[in-house]
């Protein structure tokens, strides 16, 4: 596996690779949520490119950039043992250089949930993913549904700019007891972790009601709110029952919509989500 640093040799080398051409992008301290990005990316592609970039453009000043877990001897092992051909893991002098000023942004779809809570946030995500798009030229990009804005996000930019890759959406890998495998989840205390599968089950719980026919979004919110706070360890942020493509918030559940949450346990703010009404 070749480790890239340059966009100027990533270029010169996804010249040579045969197509199609998969890229997994990720911020590292990877997982097997990303591992089955990965896996799902060899088994649709002749040649697989991984990303390792943790974005400063995407974190807010009182974020945890500078603290965000990093590994990347670890990470190399771990894509090496999937078959991945390059991993791109630039500097952010390579990415950002002196003078950069170009951003890229999303409207709508990044104004409510995180978008609202976490400004700028969004730009920064639609930025380096379009420089990724751009440098690596992928026929396909993985993206994981955990992080069901950003996918919805990445959709609306990829078609509104012609960027030219087929965005594959792969479901949220978890742990056995439902937890959504996340980089971030290493900030749980013992007790936090024990604690913090209540967001899954207050998700599938609304889900289940929605199967048994209950269409009002306000009842779908209002259940998913009373399992969370009911956990002394949770702060919950938001419950969300929104159109699945607009995130717009819903009234009655009449289209595919996702159910999606924000909750803090100590120092760690999960996401998570479920798609519902798909048919």
């Amino acid at each position: 596996m070749n480790v890239i640093t340059t966009v100027a040799d990533m270029i010169a080398a996804r010249e040579r690779l045969p197509r199609p051409l998969g890229l997994v992008p990720t911020m590292g301290y990877l997982h097997e949520g990303h591992m089955t990005l990965a896996r799902c990316a060899r088994r649709d592609c002749r040649s697989v490119i991984a990303s390792i970039f943790v974005n400063p453009t995407q974190f807010g000043p009182n974020e945890d950039f500078a603290a965000y877990p990093r590994d990347m001897e670890r990470d190399l092992a771990m894509l090496t043992n999937e078959g991945v051909d390059i991993v791109f893991a630039p500097t952010v002098e390579e990415m950002y250089p002196q003078g950069f000023s170009t951003y890229v942004n999303v409207e709508k779809v990044t104004d409510v949930l995180e978008g609202a809570r976490r400004p700028g946030h969004f730009r920064g995500v639609a930025t380096v993913v379009t420089k990724l798009f751009t440098v690596i030229r992928p026929d396909r990009s993985y993206f994981g549904q955990k992080d069901g804005q950003q996918v919805a996000v990445i959709k609306r930019m990829t078609a509104d700019l012609a960027l030219g890759t087929e965005i594959v959406v792969v479901p949220t890998v978890r742990e056995p007891d439902g937890l959504a495998m996340s980089s971030r989840n290493v900030y749980l205390t013992p007790a936090e972790r024990a604690a913090a599968p209540v967001l899954y089950r207050a998700l599938c719980r609304a889900r289940d009601m929605h199967k048994d026919g209950i269409r009002d979004a306000n009842a779908l919110r209002a259940e998913v709110t009373r399992m969370i706070v009911a956990e002394p360890l949770a702060t919950l942020d938001y419950v969300s029952v929104a159109d699945a493509a607009t995130l717009q918030e819903l009234e009655a559940v009449d289209r595919p919509a996702m159910i999606s949450l924000a909750c803090r346990f100590g120092r760690a703010r999960l996401i998570d989500n479920v798609v519902i009404g798909q048919g």
